[in-house]
This record gives C-alpha cells, sequence and structure tokens, in this order.
C-alpha cells in the first residue's frame, strides 16, 4: 500500500510541476506584455487624448451619424464583423479563444479575433504592425472608448473611420462612391455588400472583382441567417439580387 501511495505521490509531483511551471510562464509573459502595452497606451493618449481623436472624426463633414444608417446596414455590418457587439465590453474573449486556436493551428496570426472597438482604437491610436504589444495596448483604449461612449457612438466612428476600398475611406464616401446615394437611402443589398468590404477592401471592392465581392455578400447573408438576423427567404432574394448585379 506504501509504495502505491509514493507511487501516487510521484505521478501527481510528475504532472504538478510542469503545469506550475507552464502557469508561472504564461503569466509572467503576459506581466511583460501587459506592461509594455501599457506604456504604448499612454504615450499613444500623450500625444494626443482619445477624445481629442473622437473630434476629430466626428468633425469630418461627411461623418454620419448613427440615426443616419439604415438598419439593415447596422446588422449586415455587425452580423458578419462583430456579431456580439452590442453585449461585450469591448473585447470578445469568444472570438479571442477561437482566434487564438487557428493561429495556434497555423503557427502564424492568421485571424485576431477583433472587435469593432478595437479596430477603431487600432487605427486611431496605433499602427497595424501585429505585435503582442499592441494587443495589449489596444486593451487600455478599449476599455477607455467602452467607458466614455455608447454603443451607437462606437459603431458610428468605426463606420466613418473604416477602409471601404478603392480610395473610400468612411461609409459616406463608400456609399456615394459605389452608389451615388446617401448611405440612409441603400438598399438591403448595397447595405449587405458595404458591410462585407472593411473585412479586405482591396478584395471584397465590387470595383476590383465582383465575383469576390458576391461572394462576400453570401457570408454576409449567410451570417446574418445563422445569428436569426434575417430569414432563409430574405436573404435568397437579395442573394439572386446580388447575383445580378454581379453579372452587370
Amino acid at each position: 500500500m506504501e509504495t502505491v501511495r509514493k507511487k501516487r505521490r510521484h505521478i501527481r509531483k510528475a504532472i504538478l510541476v510542469p503545469l506550475i511551471f507552464i502557469v508561472c510562464v504564461v503569466l509572467g509573459t503576459c506581466a511583460f506584455y501587459g506592461v509594455k502595452g501599457y506604456r504604448m497606451y499612454r504615450e499613444a493618449i500623450e500625444e494626443k487624448s482619445i477624445a481629442d481623436r473622437v473630434e476629430e472624426i466626428r468633425s469630418a463633414e461627411d461623418f454620419v451619424t448613427y440615426s443616419e444608417l439604415p438598419e439593415f446596414y447596422i446588422d449586415a455590418a455587425i452580423s458578419v464583423e462583430d456579431q456580439r457587439f452590442m453585449d461585450h465590453w469591448g473585447i470578445d474573449l469568444v472570438a479571442v479563444a477561437r482566434a487564438a486556436w487557428t493561429d495556434l493551428k497555423a503557427m502564424s496570426f492568421v485571424e485576431g479575433g477583433s472587435t469593432s472597438t478595437q479596430q477603431i482604437v487600432k487605427n486611431m491610436l496605433f499602427t497595424q504592425e501585429k505585435k503582442m504589444e499592441r494587443k495589449a495596448a489596444e486593451v487600455f483604449a478599449v476599455i477607455e472608448m467602452e467607458s466614455e461612449y455608447s454603443k451607437e457612438e462606437i459603431f458610428e466612428l468605426y463606420v466613418n473611420s473604416t477602409d471601404f476600398g478603392s480610395g473610400y475611406h468612411g461609409i459616406y464616401q463608400a456609399s456615394m462612391g459605389y452608389y451615388g446615394k446617401e448611405p440612409i437611402r441603400l438598399t438591403d443589398y448595397e447595405s449587405v455588400m458595404l458591410a462585407g468590404i472593411p473585412n479586405a477592401p482591396s478584395v471584397y471592392s465590387p470595383d476590383i472583382s465582383k465575383e469576390l465581392a458576391y461572394q462576400r455578400v453570401q457570408k454576409v447573408l449567410e451570417s446574418m441567417v445563422d445569428n436569426g438576423v434575417i430569414s432563409k427567404e430574405k436573404a435568397d432574394e437579395i442573394e439572386q439580387d446580388a447575383e445580378e448585379q454581379s453579372k452587370r
């Protein structure tokens, strides 16, 4: 019996020691990049505060408010880009875990799991370079953004500062440039098209490839159906319209 107990203690020790080591390494790494990220965040806001950067976006002549956006466009953009946008605190832990698993399998930064809020602070404060300290810096900036601005305000900042391809920056330029109309007048099909472009503007712009733009529309509609935003029948109707547009 004593021999069995010794074996069990030996097994527990063999498991616990490397486990504790791994936990210590993870915590140490998080602390290291957390400190570097906080310094990066402080340097960015000392150069120009988030409030000042927000006012710069809002002061643009073609700034579009939340109430001036079609509800269908809002639903499409949130569904395909950040489906838990209205519920999370700026960081989507589910998306982060999924992205981490994807990146781990690929041994590379394939997926980032960024929310709309993270996209805004990245565009306003930091470079696009994929570094761990920048991701950590984003967290501090996101906390400030989410505490100071409503979800509606954050969403309108996002769509007004996003690249829509073909030289169009922000939803107003994209709507006027692609369709010759103000955002509020966008059809459901046009709303879905614009909702899909920011994921990869140089790929999904209909000016570059109507076929790839159509494929992206299908992806947006699929996400809307999966998230219960629209029915399959409504998606099929819009997809048919998109298919006809792609052939013109």
